[in-house]
């Protein structure tokens, strides 16, 4: 991919990446686990102690993916191949942790993604804020990992090919 391609994604990246930082944030800021926990069963203690975790997971890995990107950014002269490496890790740690969230309290059902339904399916009936937030940053994340699937297969793949033969 060309170097002002590469920026441009790095930069639509970056705005993305904040975006949701935001809002997850202020969801983390604003509730605790006793505040999510409506009964005090085990199981639903267990289920939001998974998610909470999850989102800490997902703050996180997007903070300092941000973080990189950003940098990338200021520098003078712009590494193109520093940023696709940044932008597959994108890929592979921000976007799929959203979407394959460790303690899989939610999972996406791609039967709905076409019918403008939301395709994010909850294990259990959860807190609406709880839900409100995955389903606020999903739109963010689908279209992260539209806008990088390349990182997916094809910058693998062309890494391996240009890698030198021993």
């Amino acid at each position: 991919m060309s170097a002002p391609n590469v920026q441009k994604l790095c930069e639509s990246t970056r705005e993305k990446l904040k975006t949701a930082i935001v809002r997850i944030e202020a969801f983390l800021n604003e509730y605790s686990l006793p505040q999510l926990v409506q009964s005090q069963e085990e199981e639903e203690v267990a289920y939001y102690k998974g998610f909470l975790s999850d989102l800490r997971y997902l703050l996180v890995f997007s903070e300092n993916s941000s973080e990189k990107i950003g940098v990338l950014l200021r520098r003078a002269n712009f590494d193109v191949n520093s940023a696709e490496d940044t932008l597959y890790k994108v890929y592979h740690n921000v976007v799929n942790s959203f979407f394959y969230p460790k303690n899989e309290t939610y999972a996406e059902d791609g039967r709905y993604a076409y019918t403008g339904q939301e395709a994010i399916r909850f294990r259990r009936s959860i807190h609406t804020a709880a839900r409100e937030v995955v389903l606020d940053v999903t739109k963010t994340y689908e279209e992260l990992r539209d806008d990088l699937d390349y990182y997916e297969s094809d910058y693998l793949s062309q890494r391996r090919m240009s890698a030198p033969r021993s």
